[in-house]
């Protein structure tokens, strides 16, 4: 399925419960593989990048308990799911971890796959241990930027090589003698962050990160609950380094749940919002408060949602989500401390943008540039396809809203989340829509196309 064909619908109406979340998926396996013992997992998110990760892990001598169904999906090469596949879209697991000098050198080049989480995750990791690794990736992840992680690693005494100057992968990594450093981040960014505390575990010293905004902090919160000594101060954290085989302190298993995942949630949340008479409930829904920048900015805009039974789960904030359209959305300036909250929710907020009265400024948004596409130059083209005005800038871009969407053929670039966001807008538009590469979803949303025509009413 890499085509899709969509109408518009009358109205959306009913309740969904999101995939589980990626960002905690990822860590979750990361953080259980480099504890001494026995993690259990529970609602893990079947999905490519996640899958990626595993195999990952795998690959350096982690051990797994799976469904059996899931065998042959982490054993077999990419794509982990087929976009026919009838896979549930979460599992539980156990991860046997055998602590933080524990993982072995890998008999082969590990293949990341689309996963910017993973390889830049996993090069924090194995700049750390004492041996040779490879990371690499589809023709997606080698167009992605990763001196940003390289760069510091170096600093820390990582002996790391990568393609055209270390700007790219494939990603060379001889590890092991880290020493602390302190670092001031240029821009927000919770891979390059999360990248340098799992390399702090490893170093000599007390290591210091500080960036410019605050980014999400699922890494610090899963970390200290495995009892890593983290210190969060403002804007800066501090790791102090330890590894087991030289007397320090190792990571503790855990059991986790993981929530269901905001970014997933927040094309239903839009949706809701742009179509008249629409309803949904979303359920069970984590509402981390460095992950939910795209409701403050709906808010702003006018938009009804309600956040009902707030309550913590394995250390995070979760909630049902109730939202109700069509409001009279406004165009907005965003910029500055909220992007970072909200860097995954660019492209569906462009669309709540084309849907709103007046103009939308979206700036201080570069990093949409080097994501699976760039979603800055994406979301102009396809937009400009359905009739809305656009004006692109280095870092953003402003939307004339209020038109009527016009059904067209457009582009998802590979990119899951311009694939969601562009449904979301078919239904919001007159006439037919096709999606080419619509199979993108399943990187994190495996079933996103079935859900949306469950609660879509088809308009007479």
């Amino acid at each position: 399925m890499d085509r899709i064909e969509l109408k518009r619908a009358g109205f959306l109406k009913g309740e969904i419960t999101p995939p589980p979340d990626k960002s905690i998926s990822h860590r979750a396996v990361l953080f259980s593989s480099l504890a001494k013992g026995a993690s259990r997992i529970k609602n893990f998110l079947a999905a490519e990048d996640p899958l990626s990760t595993m195999k990952a892990m795998k690959m350096l001598g982690v051990d797994f308990v799976l469904p059996p169904a899931l065998h042959s999906r982490v054993e077999k090469p990419h794509p982990l799911i087929a976009s026919d596949s009838p896979c549930e879209a979460s599992f539980d697991l156990i991860v046997h971890g055998h602590g933080l000098a524990g993982l072995k050198e890998p008999p082969d080049v590990i293949d990341c796959g689309n996963s910017g989480t993973t390889i830049r995750l996993i090069s924090g990791i194995l700049s750390g241990n004492p041996f040779f690794s490879v990371l690499t990736g589809d023709d997606s992840l080698k167009q992605r930027p990763m001196a940003r992680v390289i760069n510091p690693l170096k600093e820390m005494g990582a002996r790391i090589s990568a393609r055209d100057n270390d700007r790219y992968p494939p990603i060379a990594i001889r590890g092991g003698g880290l020493k602390a450093i302190n670092y001031v981040m240029p821009m927000a960014s919770a891979q390059v962050k999360s990248s340098l505390v799992l390399a702090a575990l490893y170093a000599d010293g007390t290591t210091t990160i500080s960036e410019p905004q605050r980014s999400r902090d699922h890494t610090e919160r899963m970390l200290k609950a495995m009892g890593a000594d983290i210190a969060v101060d403002g804007l800066s954290l501090r790791v102090n380094g330890g590894r087991a085989s030289a007397g320090g302190y190792d990571l503790s298993p855990v059991d986790i749940t993981v929530p269901g995942d905001f970014s997933s949630a927040a094309f239903f949340i839009t949706a809701a919002l742009i179509i008249p008479d629409s309803e949904i409930t979303i359920r069970n829904v984590g509402m981390n408060p460095t992950r939910t920048g795209l409701l403050d900015a709906l808010k702003l805009m006018g938009a009804v949602v309600e956040i009902r039974d707030l309550h913590e789960v394995s250390g995070e904030p979760v909630a049902d989500i109730y939202c109700r359209g069509k409001a009279d959305l406004k165009g907005i300036d965003i910029g500055g401390d909220m992007v970072p909250s909200m860097i995954d929710e660019f492209p569906i907020l462009c669309i709540a943008a084309a849907s709103a009265e007046g103009t939308t400024n979206i700036r201080g948004a570069a990093e949409l540039r080097v994501k699976e596409s760039d979603r800055i130059k994406a979301m102009a083209s396809e937009l400009r396809k359905m009739g809305v005005e656009v004006e692109e800038y280095p870092d953003g871009i402003s939307i004339q809203g209020a038109k009527q969407l016009k059904g067209a053929v457009v582009e998802s670039y590979g990119d899951h989340r311009i694939a969601m966001s562009l449904a979301v807008a078919a239904m919001a538009a007159d006439g037919q829509t096709t999606i080419n590469g619509a199979s993108a979803v399943d990187i994190s949303f495996p079933g996103f196309f079935d859900i949306l025509d469950r609660l879509g009413q088809q308009a007479a």
